[in-house]
């Protein structure tokens, strides 16, 4: 961080500068954050919620697969990693429920291989495609191009269909 408050960050992305001389972003010293949760059907419906106020916690994972049951018809079976907030006393609550012990089905994929994960793929294509030489000047700016992003990812089927076959489920 420099004298001004700024973290300076050399540049991870297509940019350009002189010959010889590594580009430098000037990034603001900010607590902001957008926390994302997503998943990802086989036929290849990416759901998300956002938070801008706060990160996810077990209640707000709670939410989240309470819309996946409303949203997705039938069973479902949910691959996540081994976050506490996935293992916390309010989603242990949820699954204790019968209507939801009926439909729902949690399998914790090991933390040392987040490539199984379908959703590591969205985010990746995401961060190196979508968004890759975006710079947003505000939260409000970053969810913006966030939503954006998003719209165009749920228009590529074959992207969507790719995040399942890479690590090898369909």
């Amino acid at each position: 961080m420099d004298e001004s408050g700024f973290y300076l960050l050399p540049a991870r992305v297509r940019t350009w500068s002189p010959r010889g001389q590594t580009p430098v972003l000037r990034v603001p010293l900010t607590r902001d954050h957008l926390s994302v949760i997503a998943a990802l059907t086989e036929e290849g419906r990416l759901l998300t919620a956002t938070r801008r106020d706060r990160s996810f916690d077990g209640a707000g994972v709670v939410a989240f697969l309470r819309h996946l049951l409303r949203q997705v018809p039938g069973r479902l079976m949910v691959l996540w990693d081994g976050a506490s907030i996935h293992r916390g006393k309010a989603v242990r609550e949820l699954l204790k429920e019968r209507s939801v012990q009926r439909r729902l089905r949690l399998s914790r994929l090991p933390s040392y291989a987040p490539e199984l994960n379908p959703v590591e793929s969205v985010w990746r294509y995401l961060k190196r495609v979508e968004l890759a030489n975006v710079v947003c000047k505000s939260l409000e700016h970053l969810h913006r191009e966030f939503t954006l992003a998003l719209k165009r990812l749920r228009n590529r089927k074959g992207i969507l269909a790719a995040c399942w076959r890479e690590p090898g489920y369909l």
